[in-house]
């Protein structure tokens, strides 16, 4: 058996795809397994840890809000569209795969598309609440949609089919508990555990804002334990809590969480975005959270997907207009402080949580093979 998984674009992109290649090669030995990727996609350095093969189509995003410098941008985008569509067409014809799969990305449209074209058994899946540009550019080709959210089968109409799997995320945020995890982190008092991250290349406004949050954190005596994850901005961050006169440790404030599901299971409080993969961990491990949503994402995608999660009681959720560092610092507190509503939230992510996505995904993709 063979099959191509193509994606792109972030990691809530990749992975899904890269929990799906390995149940293939676990009901399959031997199956041959071939990613299709943007050229400088962060997708390149995800599947070659994984292990596997990658080849690159040339794609570009294409920008939604007008300005010369935008224009500018779609024109180039769109004279690359022939050209990946050819790559795309060359790497089909010679890998000769049984199943194309698609889990969104700029990235994925062209392999799927010359799938379709070429009557090859073809599928998507949909990782957010909101559909993004390219599940529905090719919703009405493939021979099957799938989707994370519920909510989200609304907006493919048009799909032959639709199933509803969940989102794959990593098995060990369905198997580790707070206690070992904080053992594991040498967290051995009875302090409660806050994390926050805004995503590998920062954000901005928000990690000034997290800068105030960790100005008033430590003002009133660091009553929690506090990891930041800065991503890019870790070359400003220390400087300015420098400034300010404020002390914290690398532990404290680092460039990344690497062991993000150690961390997460430890934490009692979770403070981030809302892209499709942190959401679906949220939810593995049933733990409370502050989103505030990224208004700088396709279709404002993220504000979807945590409204999901609020309108059930799982997560209190922000817009990043009305958010301040005094007022994340003082919602963490409330929340640090009603250990029956954070149990409350927990139960409520729980109930959202789809433990074997994977499993299903690869399911539906068997029976359209079989088909």
């Amino acid at each position: 058996m063979k099959v191509i998984f193509t994606c792109g674009g972030s990691a809530g992109h990749v992975n899904p795809a890269l929990a799906v290649a390995q149940q293939f090669e676990r009901h399959h030995p031997g199956c041959e397994i071939l990613f299709v990727g943007a050229e400088k996609g962060m997708e390149q350095r995800l599947v070659s840890q994984a292990g596997y093969p990658i080849k690159t189509v040339k794609v570009s995003t294409f920008e939604r809000t007008w300005s010369w410098a935008h224009v500018k941008h779609n024109l180039k985008s769109a004279v690359k569209l022939p050209v990946g569509q050819r790559e795309a067409a060359a790497i089909v014809k010679q890998f000769k795969p049984d199943l194309v799969v698609g889990t969104g990305g700029y990235a994925s449209y062209p392999a799927v598309h010359e799938a379709a074209r070429r009557h090859i058994p073809c599928a998507i899946h949909e990782s957010n609440a909101y559909p993004g540009l390219t599940t529905r550019a090719l919703a009405n080709k493939v021979d099957l949609v799938m989707v994370g959210f519920p909510e989200a089968a609304d907006y493919y109409k048009e799909a032959k089919r639709v199933a509803v799997t969940g989102t794959p995320v990593r098995g060990e945020f369905f198997t580790l508990d707070r206690e070992r995890a904080r053992l594991e982190l040498g967290l051995a008092d009875s302090q409660p555990l806050v994390i926050s991250f805004w995503g590998s290349q920062g954000a901005g406004h928000m990690s000034a804002r997290t800068v105030d949050f960790v100005e008033r954190w430590a003002a009133e005596g660091r009553r929690f334990h506090y990891i930041h994850a800065a991503g890019r901005d870790i070359d400003e961050m220390p400087g300015e809590l420098k400034k300010r006169g404020i002390a914290v440790s690398d532990q404290e404030i680092r460039p990344y969480i690497d062991n993000m599901p150690v961390v997460m299971a430890a934490a009692d409080l979770v403070i981030c975005r809302a892209g499709a993969s942190t959401i679906g961990e949220l939810t593995a491990l049933g733990k409370p959270a502050i989103l505030v949503p990224s208004p700088f994402v396709a279709a404002n995608h993220q504000y979807k997907n945590a409204k999901v999660l609020y309108d059930r009681g799982g997560v209190e959720l922000v817009e990043e207009k009305d958010c301040t560092g005094e007022g994340l610092y003082r919602m963490a507190l409330e929340l640090l402080a009603d250990g029956s509503r954070r149990a409350a939230m927990g139960r409520a992510l729980k109930e959202l949580a789809a433990p074997d996505a994977a499993g299903k995904i690869y399911e539906n993709l068997m029976e359209l093979i079989q088909k």
